[in-house]
């Protein structure tokens, strides 16, 4: 299994805002990470939109966590950003060309496999992350 990069960053920017207690710039996060601050804004865009930001526009805006990173469940997350989870062809019925699929058992253990890793997504939280980890904010407030 692989995440997106937009999941990817969508995890970043929550335990960046979970590393400060005020609101934060996109910009900082940015430049805490190495990555687009272009991309950054999507991410902050959507993020919003799902209800895990409140962000604030303009001069002297930034993004805060709208919730308590607790509340913030890592499993249900992935699956508001992730596309889909089919990583096999014959997971999509209607475009499945795969010429074995009516005989095949791996659809069903692949199927078994990412519920289980769902589950285990499912028993984390933001907090889980972030709380009681003084390295990951010391490397994340001094860049």
């Amino acid at each position: 299994m692989r995440l997106t990069t937009y999941s990817d960053y969508c995890l970043r920017l929550l335990m960046y805002a979970a590393t400060r207690p005020d609101r934060v710039t996109i910009q900082g996060a940015a430049d805490a990470y190495g990555i687009s601050k272009n991309h950054l804004m999507k991410v902050a865009f959507d993020l919003g939109r799902l209800g895990y930001l409140d962000t604030v526009r303009g001069r002297g805006g930034g993004v805060r966590l709208a919730r308590p990173p607790e509340e913030i469940r890592l499993g249900e997350l992935l699956r508001r950003t992730e596309e889909d989870f089919r990583i096999v062809e014959c997971f999509n019925a209607g475009t499945n060309r795969c010429v074995i699929s009516h005989a095949c058992r791996l659809k069903g253990i692949l199927g078994e496999a990412t519920a289980a890793w769902l589950a285990v997504m499912d028993r984390y939280s933001l907090a889980d992350l972030t709380g009681q980890n003084p390295a990951l904010a010391r490397q994340l407030l001094s860049a």
